[in-house]
């Protein structure tokens, strides 16, 4: 058994495909391998800004020997067919095997030599790899049958066990030799097998792993903080991000100008972030300091001093692009900002962004003056942010970040002495965006909200873009999980408009599946039409799922079944007349029918003054009196009896405990 170690060697991996080319180079060795009959114990992968490698675990030395049986024509076939069949197999008449009177070619595949599987399986994955962006290069790249690479590739290391595995592509050959830091150790190492490989590259000031460097960057890039009696603000898209641009991590910690934090806190941190990869600090009160840490790649004789002093100045020109547009910004109302919106289209078949904001401050201002959202005095307040809450669009800082569409809004929405209700609700009526974000609860941003994620919705579907499989190019999915988070979490009694109403089953599937709700419940409570009210129908579904789970319920839904089935094989269907007077009958009800009769009188008003009311645990508990007179009268009570009359009344009654329970949810869809 031994391991094997690959590295390709090249000019800079772009961190964000680092992770993924790990995934793909393990992937695809397993597949070529796969092919020989090899397994490796175990598989790493390493990716640093130069290198890509791997190590295999365990390969033994040698594939095993295999026997191969090809099925061939009957032994009396006439003789084209075995004729057919011999130059198919390369085989004489006399090398075929008979058997059961069928002929069968054997042949005897002798073991390989590992490194020979592995000397084709490297050009092979090399030539396959899908990057996201390759280049050619040098006089090669003038023919397009030319090796593609992220970047020029520039050596590559395979051994199995303390031997070179040769291959040679696109001019360079495989040996046991690598290259060190950039800086610190540029000349050349010899890799004695995967074993050493780590460590030596360690020795050479390069730490292949890019979990150590992670965990590397995070641990004293917090202590630095903390030395200086500041917070990191935490950003593990920022480790991972720096541990893929450096081979030998060395956070630092500097100062910017304290002048810049009149600059919105988000602001900076995303200039520091966006442009700089910086990580930025708080301090002791919470708020934003004048520090932030960068990560050298080189451990610098005077302790990283130039190395800071250096990207100081850089930040601060990044900084002062930052203020400028900010202060540009806030010189210009949002009002008059606003108006610049006619000039942005929204939707080819939609208008521009202004005519959303005409639909949305109207929407938001009927929410209110309706009573679905607050109170009536809070309209004008709705109307006036929905009017204001795209203007930041046309901004030079939202222009520059994106990002901050919505905060700057209502940033300069403060700062210009808008009511403090309305620059809130401008700041976050995109939210909720994630299943990580929280759901405004301020009336005038729940307004705007929901009044601009319902405008999408509606418009969107009007034109017949909703989303199709898995592709949803204008977001109207997550629109419509916001819509259910801000009626659900705000305990809003809004009727979802009809022709949303299933989009709106399928994610509210989706959102409650994390909450541990049942989808055949959903579906079971939508199925009885009508119920637009989602926060009156995840009361019903939560009441619903809280009775199938006792006894009571898991049996009633089993006599629901029973009687369904029955029904439905006598053709008995929903519009059948429930009504059976007494006096109309010829024959004495047996006992335990005329106990299921009287169950019926009692729970079918009970449950449904209960839904009237909306105490949806009381109507559960009325059809719970069911469970025992329907089960006795299963037990002894004849549906199809020779008496017409009987076997009629019967099944009446069993379409009445169908009708009794669909009142409540169709028990149909209840998976169980």
């Amino acid at each position: 058994m031994s391991d094997f170690l690959l590295e390709l060697r090249s000019e800079e991996i772009p961190a964000r495909m680092q992770a993924k080319a790990r995934e793909d180079l393990a992937r695809l060795f397993a597949a070529e391998l796969a092919k020989a009959g090899l397994t490796a114990a175990a598989t790493v992968t390493y990716a640093t800004p130069r290198r890509l490698a791997l190590i295999l675990r365990d390969l033994p030395d040698a594939t095993e020997a295999v026997s191969e049986e090809v099925k061939g024509p009957r032994a009396s076939a006439p003789p084209q067919a075995l004729e057919g069949f011999l130059r198919k197999t390369g085989l004489t008449a006399e090398q075929l095997t008979e058997r059961d009177g069928v002929l069968y070619a054997i042949t005897q595949k002798p073991g390989r030599a590992t490194a020979d599987v592995l000397a084709e399986a490297i050009p092979a994955v090399i030539r396959a790899f899908p990057w996201p962006k390759s280049m050619r290069w040098g006089d090669a790249s003038l023919s397009t049958e030319s090796l593609r690479w992220v970047r020029p590739l520039q050596g590559i290391v395979a051994l199995l066990g303390e031997q070179v595995v040769p291959v040679s592509i696109a001019g360079i050959d495989s040996g046991a030799a690598t290259l060190g830091h950039r800086f610190h150790h540029p000349g050349a190492i010899t890799i004695g097998s995967a074993a050493d490989y780590v460590e030596k590259l360690r020795a050479c000031h390069v730490i292949v792993d890019q979990d150590e460097r992670a965990a590397l960057i995070r641990d004293h890039a917090t202590a630095l903080a903390a030395d200086a009696g500041l917070v990191l603000v935490e950003d593990e898209g920022l480790v991972a991000e720096n541990a893929g641009l450096t081979e030998w991590p060395v956070p630092l910690l500097g100062r910017f100008d304290a002048d810049f934090l009149s600059v919105p806190p988000e602001v900076i941190q995303l200039t520091a972030r966006v442009n700089q990869k910086y990580f930025v600090c708080r301090d002791g009160t919470g708020k934003l300091a004048n520090a932030f840490v960068c990560t050298a790649n080189i451990d610098a004789h005077d302790g990283g001093a130039k190395i800071v002093e250096g990207n100081r100045k850089v930040l601060a020109a990044r900084l002062s692009d930052a203020r400028f547009f900010y202060d540009t910004d806030l010189k210009a109302p949002l009002e008059e900002q606003a108006k610049k919106l006619d000039r942005i289209v929204f939707h080819e078949k939609l208008g521009t962004v202004a005519d959303k904001v005409e639909r949305v401050a109207k929407l938001a201002r009927w929410l209110v003056e309706e009573g679905a959202v607050g109170t009536p005095d809070l309209a004008d307040k709705a109307e006036r942010a929905a009017r204001l809450a795209k203007a930041d669009l046309v901004t030079g800082m939202v222009g520059e970040f994106p990002e901050l569409q919505g905060l700057m809004g209502g940033y300069y929405a403060a700062a210009q002495g808008e009511d403090e209700a309305v620059a809130n609700a401008i700041r976050d009526h995109y939210k909720p965006v994630g299943q990580g974000d929280d759901a405004p609860t301020d009336p005038v941003t729940v307004a705007v909200a929901l009044a601009d994620k319902l405008d999408s919705l509606q418009q969107f579907f009007a034109i017949g873009q909703a989303p199709t499989g898995s592709k949803d190019p204008f977001a109207l999915r997550r629109s419509a999980l916001g819509v259910i988070r801000l009626i659900t979490e705000n305990n809003l009694r809004y009727r979802v408009p009809t022709d949303l109403l299933d989009f709106f089953a399928d994610r509210l599937k989706v959102q409650q599946r994390e909450a541990g709700v049942r989808h055949d419940l959903i579906d079971a409570v939508f199925a009885l039409g009508g119920e637009d009210d989602l926060v009156r129908l995840l009361a019903r579904v939560r009441a619903l799922q809280s009775f199938v789970t006792t006894d009571d319920g898991a049996n009633l839904l089993a006599g629901y079944k029973r009687a369904a089935n029955i029904l439905k094989k006598e053709g008995v269907g929903a519009d059948a007349t429930l009504a059976a007077p007494q006096e109309a009958l010829s024959y004495t009800p047996e006992k335990d029918e005329a106990a299921l009769i009287a169950a019926l009188d009692a729970a079918e008003p009970a449950a449904a003054q209960a839904i009237e009311r909306e105490d949806f645990e009381g109507a559960m508990a009325a059809l719970a009196s069911l469970r025992a007179p329907i089960d006795a009268f299963f037990d002894s009570v004849t549906v199809n009896d020779s008496d017409p009359q009987k076997r009629s009344t019967r099944l009446i009654l069993l379409a009445r405990v169908r009708a009794a329970v669909h009142k409540v949810a169709d028990f149909s869809r209840i998976e169980g």
